[in-house]
């Protein structure tokens, strides 16, 4: 026999809440992708946002592996950023200034 299902009832009744960078963010790390860029480092970029997570990843070439991947979590309702390497964790911290000085600028001696 034939069962009637009532499709609201099968549906999820809150959505996901996904996990986004803010402007600010998404400034700071655009600019520093625009730098490096012009100076030839970077060629590429991905954002990816899901539940829970968002991800800035940037690329040498389009179709290699993240060189990069910045990282936001949402733990208990604040905000964790890491940056990744492969497999491995760089650095993590509670704002993204302190983790994204990592791939800053480096400093160079002038004579």
């Amino acid at each position: 026999m034939s069962q009637v299902i009532c499709i609201a009832d099968t549906r999820r009744q809150t959505p996901p809440s996904f996990t986004f960078f803010d402007k600010r963010e998404l400034n700071l790390l655009l600019s520093l992708y625009s730098r490096r860029v012009a100076d030839g480092v970077w060629r590429d970029y991905a954002i990816d946002l899901r539940p829970g997570m968002a991800t800035f990843a940037v690329f040498r070439h389009t179709l290699d592996r993240p060189l990069f991947v910045v990282a936001k979590r949402s733990v208990g309702g604040r905000a964790e950023y890491a940056i990744l390497s492969g497999l491995r964790k760089l650095r993590s911290a509670g704002t993204i200034d302190e983790v994204i000085e990592i791939l800053g600028p480096r400093l160079h001696l002038v004579h």
